[in-house]
């Protein structure tokens, strides 16, 4: 019978012996543990069904996978709220004054209440006449790494694997971002300017759900990888299609539909849980 794995992955110092052991009874036996870092993360390794695992390790970040194709080697990556802690047009409409109407449209679409590429045209087309060089000053003030990121993308690619950014945002920033963490590349949508100045459209067509989950086919087919071996991490409803399609599809500080329909969540780690999951102890990872 095939071996599988579940990992649990805590905030620092919440994972303890008691709650491995508690969660160990409600698998299959035996059950072997490995620790990846202590009071952090754990592989619990198993064969047969767990169907009381949810409920047992209620309160942790938990990853169940076949042992066998736990390594990931693509690893495609939203940005906005996943690689970055802000959405980047929620900044931009800030500086502009419309803030909290853009931010508004931004969480329903981001639930999937709204249609993306019209609520992004909505969005952008408030943004008429700003400046663009608020972007460069957004990024240099505001636009920061979420926890881990660093950790995550050094890590992974120290490994061989290939990182690519595909956002539903815009381009100068996903380029930044990209040269932040040495990804491999990055796809974006383009905002259109004249003069030093945005014009409120964005250049068609735009990028979303289906852009990236073109982008996972794409590079998957490029690296002659199969689907098991790909991870994509994202927290809109625009990434639901890539997280569904990848071997590994994580949820992270996700909308609750996303939640809901991703093979797995972080809600208590940073990204490095992306890192247990693939069963990399916490000694092994690169520097960020």
């Amino acid at each position: 019978m095939p071996v599988s794995v579940a990992t649990l992955v805590a905030a620092p110092a919440g994972l303890t012996d008691a709650a491995l052991r508690r969660v160990a009874q409600a698998l299959p036996t035996p059950v072997e543990t490995r620790w990846l870092s202590a009071g952090e993360a754990a592989d619990l390794l198993f064969e047969g069904e767990a169907p009381g695992l949810a409920e047992a390790a209620a309160g942790f970040d938990v990853f169940l996978q076949p042992l066998a194709t736990r390594d990931k080697k693509l690893l495609v990556a939203d940005m906005d709220s996943t690689l970055i802690g802000q959405e980047c047009i929620d900044e931009l409409a800030k500086v502009a004054g419309i803030g909290e109407r853009v931010a508004g449209i931004t969480e329903r679409a981001m639930r999937g209440e709204l249609d993306f590429a019209g609520a992004l045209r909505e969005r952008v087309g408030l943004l008429e006449g700003l400046d663009l060089a608020v972007i460069d000053r957004l990024l240099a003030e505001r636009i920061t790494l979420t926890p881990g990121a660093k950790t995550l993308a050094a890590t992974f690619r120290a490994r061989g694997g290939y990182f690519a950014i595909v956002s539903g945002g815009f381009v100068p920033f996903t380029g930044a971002v990209a040269s932040w963490l040495g990804a491999d590349e990055h796809r974006a949508n383009r905002l259109e300017a004249a003069g030093g100045r945005l014009t409120g459209r964005v250049v068609e067509p735009i990028q979303g759900a289906d852009a990236k989950l073109r982008a996972l086919h794409e590079l998957r087919a490029r690296l002659g990888l199969s689907p098991s071996a790909t991870l994509a991490v994202g927290d809109g409803a625009n990434d639901l299609p890539m997280l569904t399609e990848a071997g590994l599809g994580v949820a992270y500080r996700a909308k609750p539909k996303v939640a809901a329909a991703a093979h797995a969540r972080v809600e208590h780690g940073d990204l490095t849980a992306l890192l247990f999951a693939m069963g990399i102890a916490r000694a092994d990872f690169a520097a960020g």
